[in-house]
């Protein structure tokens, strides 16, 4: 856990992400939200989020974009050069 970084309970991250507490709970128990257990409860630090919201890319985001425009660049090589002639 990054201890520099803003962390907010469960309890916060629903009112932010105007959800239930108990889906933050299922979403962090099933590893759809990044965070740390300690005790009974989670806590999520603020960029995962940021990244629930939309605001920031993650980089699991990142890496699917990387992934796609790698594979356009292979399937579509010969059409991509015609056009950058015209």
């Amino acid at each position: 856990m990054n201890m520099t970084e803003k962390h907010y309970s469960t309890m916060e991250v629903a009112n932010i992400l105007k959800v239930s507490r108990k889906t933050v709970f299922q979403w962090a128990r099933d590893g759809k939200l990044k965070a740390t257990r300690i005790g009974k409860n989670y806590v999520i630090p603020q960029s995962t989020i940021l990244e629930k919201l939309g605001k920031v890319l993650g980089d699991d985001k990142k890496a699917d974009i990387d992934n796609v425009v790698n594979r356009a660049l292979k399937d579509y090589e010969a059409a991509f050069k015609k056009l950058g002639k015209e």
